[in-house]
């Protein structure tokens, strides 16, 4: 069978706070997705990054009076950390800093203007006559206009609001408290409206690979008319627009951060004498492309970065999957930070193994609708499922060959229906995975391991080791074969557990396909697979 070509972008975290269990859950499916593709042995690419620029992050560095660089330099630092300790496995994660990513987004944006999708248009805007500068939405302080709170320039502190800046009353400057004046200035707008009919055509044909709520976000988001957005944005901190009178502005964020899945992705390719251009290319008939993100990125997946890729004119193919979680509530709050009840991946990792928190957010992740998460919820199902289902029946099985052989397990007859029934777990589990299907994957993989388990206590070994012990070893080896295919079907799961079910047997490597065991086998550094947790009283 030929080797797909497979691109996986995960969104990028801002670099202005840690990775919270709402990252966690939104971007797990694009490493499993990685995992699952790497094991058919397909060519994937899987990239991500840190958003670096923007107006939140030079608000925190001049309030911590330190550079934006210092700022998303320690954050870009931390999420690498975060990522590696949750056992993702990018095959570049970078950050919007990168020399390579502003050089690529500068040559984009020249291309985009040169085919006629970018023009320049004169605005009033809010200026600050003591700084002397045009203020962006974050930098005004005033009054929200809905309820009468204090509010910045794009959203109210007190009742949550969205704004736009023109609409906030009695607006002054954040940085010196000067009341503003409405002054000319110069953007390059994007024209999205260009791209409507197109992506009307895209939602109409993804139908059956968009998640609902991102065909949902998507139709509401055309019906609601599309409207050019700025291309550029007052502020120092960014990428440059290779513009000639533009030295004072940056590209806006929104343009240059979904830029980054094809900057990142080249620089891939580029590393493996792939040809990106062929490799991203529309007639590529052997290209599946997915999108991994939360909810609130929707609009910019299935709209704006559509529209980007249509804009540059290189014939790249448009997303086929966009997998769009829903929210993760703690303890049935919606988390912010301002409630002061965010916990982030960190302080999850202190409390709980990588493969658990892997587990829990597969198999009860936010993939239709908003979820609740509590510790004692994360709690129950480790002990229930990790070490009650998969534990009990890795461990039941080597302890007693363990015990009663000296770990020696010797070659026999596997049950004929076993074999036939685990081909189906492969089948059946990777039709979910191509779809992106986390949540019905895990579902078919605990089902069949609870097969497992069923198998084992229907055959009744320890009764057939005295009455019957060719059947014992039939018994013995069909568990074995089982274990050894249980180490394949988890491993985009539960990656840090495959490993060591194959090195307590010597198993090969993880690929996404039946392993046909023969021989005799020793179980080798014999350990429980997972501990019980103590539950909340």
């Amino acid at each position: 069978m030929r080797k797909r070509d497979i691109f996986i972008g995960g969104a990028w975290p801002y670099a202005n706070y840690y990775l919270h269990i709402g990252h966690l859950a939104a971007l797990l499916p694009g490493d499993i997705l990685a995992k699952y593709f790497r094991g058919k042995g397909d060519n994937v690419i899987y990239v991500s990054g840190s958003d670096c620029h923007g107006t939140p992050i030079t608000e925190r560095a001049r309030n911590e009076n330190v550079s934006p660089k210092e700022i998303a330099n320690h954050y870009d630092k931390e999420f690498v950390k975060t990522f590696n300790n949750l056992g993702f496995e990018y095959d570049k994660y970078s950050n919007t800093m990168s020399d390579y990513h502003i050089k690529y987004v500068e040559g984009q944006f020249k291309k985009i203007i040169e085919n006629g999708y970018i023009y320049e248009k004169e605005e009033l805007q809010d200026y600050c006559n003591k700084c002397d500068t045009f203020l962006s939405d974050r930098e005004i302080i005033g009054v929200c206009p809905h309820c009468g709170g204090k509010s910045t320039g794009d959203q109210c502190d007190v009742c949550g609001a969205s704004l736009d800046n023109n609409e906030v009353l009695d607006r002054h400057c954040k940085k010196c408290g000067s009341k503003t004046i409405m002054k000319e200035n110069k953007h390059l707008y994007f024209k999205l409206h260009a791209f409507e009919k197109q992506l009307q055509e895209l939602i109409n044909n993804s139908m059956d690979k968009w998640r609902k709520n991102a065909l949902g976000e998507a139709q509401k988001y055309i019906d609601m008319g599309l409207k050019d957005r700025a291309a550029t944005r007052q502020l120092d901190w960014g990428v440059p627009v290779p513009v000639n009178g533009y030295e004072d502005k940056r590209i806006y964020v929104w343009i240059e951060a979904v830029l980054g899945y094809l900057s990142v992705g080249k620089e891939v390719a580029e590393s493996r004498n792939i040809d990106f251009d062929k490799f991203m290319s529309n007639e590529n008939q052997n290209l599946k492309t997915y999108y991994i993100h939360g909810k609130d990125n929707i609009p910019f997946h299935t709209t704006i970065y559509p529209a980007l890729l249509l804009s540059i004119k290189n014939n790249y193919r448009l997303p086929d999957y966009i997998v769009s979680s829903a929210y993760v509530n703690l303890n049935n709050e919606k988390m912010s930070k301002s409630k002061g009840n965010l916990i982030t991946a960190n302080e999850l990792l202190e409390i709980f193994d990588s493969d658990t928190l892997r587990f829990y957010f597969s198999f009860k992740g936010p993939e239709t609708n908003d979820i609740n998460c509590s510790l004692g919820d994360i709690i129950q199902m480790h002990n229930k499922f990790l070490v009650g289902v998969l534990g009990n029946f890795i461990n039941r099985n080597l302890s007693f060959i363990n015990k009663k052989f000296n770990g020696e397990i010797r070659e026999a007859d596997i049950d004929e229906e076993i074999k036939e029934l685990t081909k189906k777990c492969y089948k059946n589990v990777g039709d979910c995975f191509e779809k992106a299907e986390i949540r019905n994957a895990v579902t078919k993989i605990f089902e069949y391991i609870s097969l497992a388990n069923k198998y084992y206590d229907c055959e009744q070994p320890w009764i057939k080791v005295k009455e019957n012990i060719n059947e014992f070893y039939n018994i013995t080896y069909t568990c074995t074969y089982m274990i050894a295919n249980i180490s394949n079907i988890i491993a985009p799961i539960l990656p840090h557990a495959s490993l060591k079910i194959k090195e307590m047997l010597n198993l090969p490597e993880y690929k996404w396909e039946e392993i046909e065991i023969n021989g005799d086998y020793k179980v080798q550094n014999l350990e429980i697979l997972y501990s019980k947790l103590e539950e909340e009283p």
